[in-house]
């Protein structure tokens, strides 16, 4: 459930509503430095963006996750919280690969609810050391970032947030590589679109009224600058010292495995995933958000993924129960009643 503080809509005269009326103040007057959160779904170029804005002025907390051959050139993530959103999601009896969004229509993550949690994020913050501008990305900060951003308010930042965009068959395809290389188990298409879905939207919809500028993955590897313009002037941060050859080293062509430029398929025999990808992706154009179609996708995903879910649940308890039941056990018990029936009437 989206809080009071940032369920306002975005605000008329911001064509692609990537941003707040907050972000139009002047950067060169602001007091408080900037907690910039990147948001979106893992393997949408989260790692590249957050490289490319920290070579671009922006810091890093200490104490990342570092490059592995699952991603070589690293992750930018801080291990502090990987543990403090693993840790909050596991208190709410959830997890990164949760596919549900009851959580979030029933208020589980609200600010108000959880007050010890925004105190330990908000003790971490205000432990790392002093910067104007200081980025924070991690996936599964999307699922908590209400808490995230609250706590960053109270440490003494102002939040902004940048969601990253990409293609739905590339994230496909990236997820079916790295489970080919590293033996992890292999997520199938529809479970990928499933966490897609529940990605992107709580991305959009959890920072309505928070400064945020949507970024696809494929325009940042063709025009880092563009895209770093673009960021700067919707959240008014200074991006201005910018390691030229640092990005142009780290955002090679190789960078990009898979390439998807066609329409995205539709698991559930519906139109989300079209539709969600439409309007991130002309966001990232500078485009309108059509937020009520989204709000849409939001709806009929969480009630069908609910209910789909009970009923597969009660499925497997019956299962269970007639895995109990051997053929030869059926056919005694039924013969046993047809006898005690004395083979009369229907019974004969």
């Amino acid at each position: 459930m989206i809080n009071s503080r940032t369920s306002a809509a975005n605000p008329v005269g911001s064509p692609s509503g990537s941003h707040s009326p907050r972000s139009a103040a002047d950067p060169e007057r602001r007091k408080r430095p900037v907690a910039l959160f990147i948001l979106g779904n893992g393997r949408s170029g989260t790692s590249a963006l957050t490289q490319v804005l920290a070579l671009c002025g922006a810091a890093l907390p200490p104490g990342l996750l570092g490059a592995t051959s699952e991603n070589p050139r690293g992750f930018f993530e801080p291990r502090a919280v990987i543990h403090l959103n693993q840790a909050i999601l596991h208190a709410h009896g959830s997890s990164g690969y949760d596919m549900a969004l009851d959580a979030y229509q029933e208020g589980a993550f609200e600010v108000e609810k959880n007050s010890v949690w925004v105190a330990k994020v908000k003790d971490y913050l205000t432990s790392l050391p002093a910067a104007p501008l200081l980025v924070v990305k991690e996936p599964k900060t999307t699922t908590v970032s209400g808490i995230w951003f609250e706590a960053a308010r109270q440490a003494g930042f102002d939040v902004a947030t940048v969601i990253a965009v990409r293609h739905p068959e590339e994230i496909i395809g990236s997820l079916e590589k790295r489970a080919r290389q590293q033996n992890y188990v292999e997520a199938s298409p529809e479970l990928t679109c499933a966490w897609w879905l529940k990605y992107s939207l709580l991305a959009e919809r959890e920072t309505r009224g928070v400064p945020r500028v949507f970024v696809e993955y494929t325009n940042l590897l063709e025009d880092w600058r563009r895209e770093m313009k673009r960021i700067s002037a919707a959240l008014a941060i200074d991006l201005n010292v910018r390691d030229e050859t640092g990005v142009g080293d780290f955002l090679t062509p190789n960078l990009r495995h898979h390439r998807t430029g066609g329409p995205v398929a539709e698991p559930f025999g519906t139109d989300w995933i079209g539709t969600v990808y439409a309007a991130l992706s002309a966001a990232a154009r500078d485009e309108s958000l059509d937020a009520a179609a989204l709000d849409r996708v939001f709806d009929g995903y969480r009630a069908c993924e609910r209910g789909f879910r009970q009923a597969l649940d009660d499925s497997r308890r019956y299962r269970n129960l007639d895995r109990l039941l051997p053929p030869f056990v059926v056919k005694l018990g039924l013969e046993t009643l047809a006898l005690a029936h004395r083979r009369k009437g229907t019974w004969a």
